[in-house]
């Protein structure tokens, strides 16, 4: 993504970056299953914010079971 700038009397203005497809993506991350399951995010499955395959033992797809 380029950010252009609207120059208005020598001040360059940042433009305000548009929302893609209405989301917002979220960065999530889970130290370890105790932390995820104190957040109530456990079960966490493949593709969802916080999934880690450090978190998935067995290697299904869902970590924290």
């Amino acid at each position: 993504m380029i950010d252009a700038t609207v120059e208005s009397a020598g001040v360059a203005e940042p433009t305000v970056p548009t929302e893609t497809q209405g989301s917002i993506v979220e960065e999530v991350f889970y130290a370890n299953c105790s932390e995820a399951r104190e957040a109530g995010a456990a079960p966490i499955y493949a593709g969802d914010p916080g999934y880690s395959s450090k978190l998935d033992r067995d290697g299904d797809g869902v970590a924290c079971e």
